[in-house]
């Protein structure tokens, strides 16, 4: 079920309806979330809420049983692993693997074509699988570590795993964060009814207004192999989809957020402009936070961080990023979305180029450009369907090919309008954080009023095209 679609509207409307009365008791307000949101994620597919069901039974029965005393608590934390990890491996990344052994085995004149043999359901992706798996392991993991107390109430622990708001594309709650939060009735005012609504509106706006706006240019660009060679069209384009997959995402998550506030809870802010970032790694510090801070806790420090030495620390770090690329899907684009980031923190780490610049004033605007600059080119390999596609991209944004520049303003008014708005929105936010007057003018009643007016017109009368979030293919 898409935020954007007039079916969420009545979903939306029936939920909270029922929600004011159910939220009273423990009982009913576990077991109204569960219930509403597995039809919020059942409507895409209700065979796969079965995936949902068996990853929160074995994690809460492993739990459970982690809570005795002499029991093998590793025993059943690596049930749990298998369970979650085994998941997505059926369903995300057995293809993958079926069709590399299969053109290995080709090399040695075997033909074994696993491929064709796998079953057709574990060709299709769940939506949400990597999202909902990250959550329901670091609650069996935190309860390892006895950071977190396992929950008695099985209400209670499938309301913090299939949260409708989140559920599909994140931001990955933790359970530390969340079952205390479920564990009461949290009251809802006119500020926090109001600060939702503003979270949502902006986020609607960010997705409708700005990413799907961006959308048509940058998809017929990717898989049309008759577009122009031209530097300055293939730079158009590659910014195009970087605020594009911002905007989708952080409007996701900020819908996401909105939602869970009128309900009374509080999820961590998912994107801090990540294009205001001065070094690589403030960049990860400011994009899919919940994501980059879920590996920093639980696969970069249990390898060892820096503890041992400066080298192991690159180590870890570079089996960190790919892990992350892969976990985006089993593809050889995102492991090299990947290395290219790695890469670039090790060349960070090592020279500490940031911490030069940033002594100047104009440095850091310089760093700020370094730093964009890196993040589009690893975006090549994340958006390109090929591996060939995106060395073809490469190839003409570093070309000198300047042919039809002319008339890209005019031809593509709407993408450089759009483009020039989402930079603009940024460039804002940036000017807004170092200028305590203009802060201060921004957070009166009626700058909220008029703003949030102009925001729901502008998702009325100037959306794009309708489309899925991004996020929900991962």
């Amino acid at each position: 079920m898409l935020f954007n679609s007039i079916v969420f509207l009545v979903f939306f409307i029936v939920f909270f309806l029922v929600w004011i009365w159910a939220k009273k008791e423990d009982l009913t307000r576990w077991v109204c979330i569960v219930v509403f949101s597995f039809v919020f994620y059942g409507w895409w597919d209700w065979r796969f809420l079965f995936l949902i069901v068996f990853s929160g039974l074995v994690d809460y029965g492993a739990a459970l049983r982690m809570q005795k005393r002499d029991v093998n608590k590793r025993f059943w934390l690596i049930i749990s692993l298998i369970a979650n990890i085994g998941s997505l491996a059926i369903f995300k990344y057995s293809g993958f693997l079926a069709g590399t052994i299969d053109d290995i085995a080709l090399l040695f004149g075997v033909n074994w074509d696993l491929y064709s043999r796998l079953p057709s359901f574990s060709l299709i992706v769940p939506v949400g699988i990597s999202f909902y798996t990250f959550q329901s392991m670091s609650y069996t993991i935190d309860v390892y570590r006895n950071r977190l107390r396992a929950t008695q109430n099985i209400w209670h622990f499938f309301a913090y795993l299939s949260m409708f708001p989140q559920l599909v594309a994140g931001p990955i709650i933790r359970a530390k964060d969340m079952l205390q939060q479920l564990a009461k009735n949290q009251p809802v005012g006119a500020v926090e009814i109001w600060l939702g609504l503003r979270l949502m509106v902006y986020g609607f706006f960010q997705k409708m207004v700005i990413a799907d706006n961006l959308a048509p240019i940058v998809n017929q660009s990717f898989w049309n192999n008759n577009t122009q060679p031209s530097c300055i069209y293939w730079w158009m384009v590659m910014l195009a989809f970087s605020f594009q997959i911002y905007f989708d995402f952080a409007g996701y998550s900020s819908i996401a957020r909105g939602l869970a506030k009128l309900m009374g809870y509080r999820f961590k802010s998912n994107f801090n402009h990540p294009y205001h970032a001065i070094s690589l790694r403030d960049f990860w510090s400011r994009w899919h936070i919940s994501l980059s801070t879920w590996f920093r806790d639980y696969v970069y420090i249990p390898l060892g961080g820096t503890r041992t030495s400066k080298w192991k620390g690159h180590y870890n770090m570079w089996i960190t990023m790919i892990i992350s690329g892969l976990w985006h899907g089993p593809a050889l684009n995102f492991i090299i979305w990947g290395v290219i980031h790695a890469l670039c923190l090790s060349v960070e780490r090592l020279t500490k180029w940031p911490q030069y610049l940033h002594r100047f004033a104009v440095g850091k605007v310089i760093a700020l450009g370094i730093v964009l600059f890196q993040v589009v080119i690893a975006w090549v390999f994340f958006r390109a369907p090929s591996f060939e596609k995106a060395m073809s991209i490469l190839g003409n944004l570093f070309s000198t090919n300047l042919e039809g520049t002319n008339i890209i303003i005019t031809h593509y008014f709407n993408t450089v309008l759009f483009l020039g708005l989402a930079i603009g929105i940024e460039v804002w936010y940036f000017i807004k954080r170092r200028n305590k007057t203009l802060r201060l003018a921004t957070k009166t009643v009626l700058y909220d009023t008029v703003s949030m007016s102009v925001l729901i017109t502008a998702c009325i009368y100037f959306r794009g095209p309708a489309s899925e979030f991004i996020y929900f293919q991962f």
